[in-house]
């Protein structure tokens, strides 16, 4: 089915490649470099105040103009996932301030705003529980201040109505005009875990805080509080700091990205610390420290992506098997799991579990189509589609150091489309050679953001 409709929504893109590839090499029609600024002006932003705009621009007034620093400014306007096209023209200054020379002129933004408010149906794609739909009303942009808030509720697809869950979200990359981002979660879950083998019923509230003390290095907290039925209260505590030499945060064609993260989660000590040698699985509390380390580094050639990135988090103390991680499905390793393409899924094979991780990958990317600006019904978009091929790699164990006994590979290739608010929607079949079959896996946003957090 899922293929089925990859082609057919291949054969509605296609229509409009030779056209996209074309438009893709027209320049903006823009200034020409070195012609003074008298002045900026904006037009199209019918939602969104132009404060949010002017704190990402490079080209000021009274210098000259660059088109290297448009290029620039037009990736860090399309990360704020608000618009659909972004144009600059010049026209003469009138009147001409007298203190600027002669070849002054006035540089106009144009803006074609991403609908604003989207009630749609709400999906989730986690190892756990699989495809989870559902609603959803979100506001991409609150007040005009790109700030983002969505309510949700989902459910499991299979089995159909017995996995829940109900979460508000809220962020925007700034506060009270001050550079620190901000992400705002609260998420109810009444699921049963088959894979750990316990119900979960627990509430979630955490605040993660983005400052950007430079242009290329932040500052990160988050605390958390996580209530779990028949468990315990679970609070959480983090700080570290990342730099980012990324050209654009969505869709990355350079750059690199490193990020380091200690958090302490739990309190107390091991209720199961009496426990003797065996299956200890009693609900009880966590006292442990997370090191997480989140590496990520791009290159391109032409329409060729390549990408790498390596995902590491130990967890030394006590972790209880309710927060083992799982290595399997689009958000971590593409060779478990998944639905399998003219075979039967091994429910044993499926189930792989520790203590820490380490979630490697390598990825070619041919963009086929480059993002392209559409409408419908007074409704505005825009959609990319990428092939995509490349190697993932796992670690997963749970004391000492990893050993070839706790690793796995895997290849993949498949389709993405690049799309507002999700980021990407990824069809991809991988296959991993020890089992000798491939599979069919479905997954939302770029896998190195879900792998964060697809615990949750």
């Amino acid at each position: 089915m899922f293929l089925l409709d990859i082609r057919k929504t291949l054969g509605l893109v296609m229509l409009s490649v030779a056209v996209s590839v074309a438009g893709e090499n027209a320049a903006d029609s823009g200034c020409a470099d070195g012609t003074l600024i008298a002045s900026v002006k904006f037009e199209g932003l019918e939602h969104t105040k132009p404060r949010v705009v002017e704190r990402e621009l490079l080209n000021k007034v009274g210098e000259p103009y660059s088109s290297e620093k448009f290029e620039a400014e037009k990736l860090r306007l399309q990360d704020l996932d608000l618009f659909t096209e972004i144009t600059v023209a010049c026209a003469p200054a009138d009147p001409l301030p007298s203190h600027l020379a002669a070849r002054a002129s006035s540089l106009t933004y144009t803006f074609k705003e991403i609908f604003r408010w989207i009630p749609s149906p709400a999906g989730k794609e986690t190892d756990r529980d699989g495809l989870m739909i559902g609603l959803a009303l979100a506001n991409l942009n609150v007040l005009g201040e790109d700030i983002r808030a969505e309510v949700q509720y989902r459910t499991s697809t299979d089995p159909f109505l017995d996995n829940n869950e109900y979460a508000f979200y809220a962020s925007s990359p700034y506060l009270f005009g001050l550079p620190l981002g901000w992400n705002f979660e609260f998420l109810r879950t009444d699921s049963y875990d088959d894979l750990r083998g316990y119900q979960e019923n627990s509430i979630l509230l955490d605040l993660d805080l983005d400052y950007k003390m430079l242009p290329h290095l932040s500052l990160l907290w988050t605390i958390a509080g996580r209530d779990l039925q028949d468990a315990a209260f679970l609070p959480e505590l983090g700080f570290g700091f990342a730099f980012d030499y990324r050209d654009s945060k969505l869709d990355t064609r350079k750059g690199v990205y490193f990020e380091y993260m200690l958090t302490h989660v739990g309190e107390g000590d091991d209720s199961d610390s009496d426990c003797l040698e065996g299956d200890c699985r009693g609900m009880g509390g966590e006292n442990f420290w997370e090191l997480l380390t989140d590496a990520r580094g791009y290159f391109t050639l032409g329409r060729f992506v390549t990408g790498a990135t390596a995902l590491v988090r130990l967890r030394p103390g006590d972790v209880e098997f309710y927060d083992y991680y799982y290595h399997g499905g689009p958000n971590t390793f593409r060779g478990r799991g998944g639905t399998p393409i003219g075979g039967h899924e091994d429910a044993a094979d499926s189930v792989r579990l520790g203590v820490h991780e380490a979630l490697l990958t390598f990825e070619e990317r041919f963009v086929l189509m480059e993002r392209h600006a559409a409408s419908v019904l007074g409704v505005n978009f825009f959609y990319g589609v990428q092939l995509v091929a490349g190697f993932d790699g796992s670690l997963l164990w749970d004391k000492g150091h990893p050993g070839w006994e706790d690793y796995e590979g895997a290849v993949y290739g498949g389709v993405h489309l690049v799309i507002p608010a999700l980021d990407r929607i990824r069809f991809e079949v991988g296959y991993r050679p020890d089992r000798g079959e491939p599979a069919f896996y479905f997954g939302l946003f770029d896998k190195v953001t879900s792998s964060r957090w697809r615990s949750r």
